[in-house]
């Protein structure tokens, strides 16, 4: 009697959509999305060189290249992957690597791929090994290679796929293995925004939230936003809460400075946890240098929230430098505490500082 194929029409069936977990916010964050390339604010030579890649396609009727996008949360990976189908005016499908735990949960995502259609993978570096390598032979050859049966009676059956795009976005793109990351013909790097940036950011999805806002106000947002779109969006969206409940809907720079204080937000963009880091480290670690561990302790939290939340910002921002002895306190950590340096505070490095860290401590 013949067995039954270990792939079932279920696995060939298409994906399911999520459910949407809060349909406000999904649509407000849709609304804020720039629906094309060109609408967008800043990433101006990673959109340069996606445009000319994206027209070459065009004109020689071919798909896209597949594309990597990596770089922080938020500043515009997935704005990206969403503008480029547009473009390209082809569908687009959208699946994250956390969700894809076995190769029969990528295959009705490629079976049921277009001509020329997109594929984007969100968190591409959460794939399993297993899933990688079922895509290899997907985006260079567009095949798939299917077992059908077990034990002696198997086979593998070839199935031939429609060329598509695959997009990759990735806020850790060292955690690809090297061979997926060849594949990618197209690799950008998305940077943080500046203030003009952001100001403009600001502006415009005030516009689209229907809330009046002066210039000065839009900068203050910008300001503390830490260079990022997403969080801009949000401070923006509780300064227009604030705003609509305490001051007639109306944004002024008085109203963003006391909504933003409120919520514990200084002029830097610090929060209370980034500045209840900088406090512990000082008052009961003398500055530094100490362990990430020992200041999570201290905190009660867990260390992973310190090095993906907190410390990335306060190590961009020079506030606090990285050794292999610890964490320590620059000038500029101190100067925002309003605490003056001591005299010896660098002595505490044993090992020799170059050049930019001997500026950090001025």
């Amino acid at each position: 009697m013949a067995r039954e194929p270990i792939l079932s029409a279920e696995d060939t069936a298409p994906p399911e959509v999520a459910p949407a977990i809060d349909p406000q916010q999904r649509e407000e964050d849709v609304a804020l999305r720039p629906k094309r390339m060109e609408d967008m604010v800043g990433q101006r030579e990673v959109y340069e060189r996606l445009k000319i890649a994206v027209d070459a396609a065009l004109i020689r009727g071919e798909p896209l290249g597949h594309v990597l996008l990596d770089g922080p949360p938020g500043l515009g990976k997935t704005t990206f992957a969403t503008c480029i189908p547009r473009a390209l005016d082809v569908s687009l499908q959208i699946a994250s690597g956390a969700t894809l735990a076995a190769p029969k949960d990528l295959l009705p995502y490629l079976t049921n791929a277009e001509e020329g259609s997109i594929l984007f993978i969100d968190e591409i570096h959460r794939l399993p090994k297993a899933v990688e390598e079922f895509m290899y032979p997907a985006m260079e050859d567009f095949r798939v290679d299917i077992t059908l049966g077990e034990g002696v009676s198997a086979r593998t059956v070839n199935m031939s796929l429609r060329p598509f795009t695959l997009i990759g976005a990735t806020t850790r793109s060292g955690m690809l293995s090297a061979p997926l990351r060849d594949r990618f013909q197209v690799r950008e790097h998305l940077e943080f925004y500046s203030e003009d940036e952001l100001s403009e950011i600001v502006r415009r999805n005030a516009a689209k939230l229907r809330i009046e806002i002066d210039d000065a106000s839009a900068e203050k947002i910008a300001s503390c936003s830490r260079g990022t779109p997403r969080v801009a969006n949000n401070r923006l969206r509780w300064v227009r809460d604030y705003a609509t409940s305490r001051a007639d809907g109306k944004i002024t720079l008085d109203v963003a400075q006391t909504a933003l204080k409120m919520l514990g937000i200084d002029h830097m963009g610090l929060d209370v946890q980034d500045r209840k880091y900088l406090e512990t480290i000082l008052r009961v670690f003398h500055g530094g240098p100490v362990g990430v561990e020992a200041v999570a302790h201290t905190l009660n939290t867990a260390t992973d929230t310190l090095t993906d939340e907190v410390e990335p910002f306060l190590l961009r921002a020079e506030l606090v430098v990285r050794s292999p002895r610890g964490r320590k306190l620059t000038a500029a950590a101190y100067h925002h505490l309003g605490v003056t340096p001591p005299v010896d505070f660098r002595s505490a490095f044993a090992e020799p500082i170059d050049a930019e860290q001997e500026r950090l401590f001025e």
